[in-house]
């Protein structure tokens, strides 16, 4: 878990493919939003088994369904946000990237307690090393942000 929102199950990682990419199974509950923010190091791309989720990407904003793909790029400042019934989806980044921020900063369901928050330190400080750039709070579009 990382923090009360988001779940995800890792299901390849960089060790497993070469590097060339990992992949996520990821619920987010009803609403939940992610801060505006960039990855220089890899892309993501989701595929959504249920629910649904907004994306705002650079100029984009897409909503996706149960079946849809979605892709985003390199430098590219984007928000997710799940929809009203949450969101279960694969999530693919190439080289890896994203696994590996599970990994080291979330909290074994098992462990997690209904008081376990994110450590929002540790958190910043992997996102910074593997590339990640936080933009702007959860509810900052990339339309907000000046480069």
């Amino acid at each position: 878990m990382l923090g009360q929102g988001l779940r995800a199950t890792i299901l390849a990682t960089a060790e497993e493919t070469g590097g060339r990419h990992d992949l996520s199974d990821t619920r987010q509950p009803p609403g939940e939003m992610t801060p505006l923010h960039l990855h220089t190091r890899y892309e993501e791309r989701f595929w959504v088994a249920s629910g649904s989720l907004t994306a705002w990407a650079g100029d984009e904003q897409v909503e996706l369904r149960s079946g849809d793909y979605y892709r985003i790029g390199l430098n590219v400042p984007h928000a997710v946000r799940s929809g009203p019934e949450g969101c279960h989806a694969l999530h693919i980044s190439t080289p890896a990237g994203f696994a590996e921020l599970i990994a080291r900063t979330g909290t074994p369901v098992q462990l997690a307690t209904p008081e376990t928050e994110l450590d929002l330190e540790l958190f910043m400080a992997v996102t910074t090393e593997l590339g990640d750039v936080v933009l702007g709070p959860p509810g900052t579009l990339p339309a907000a942000y000046k480069a």
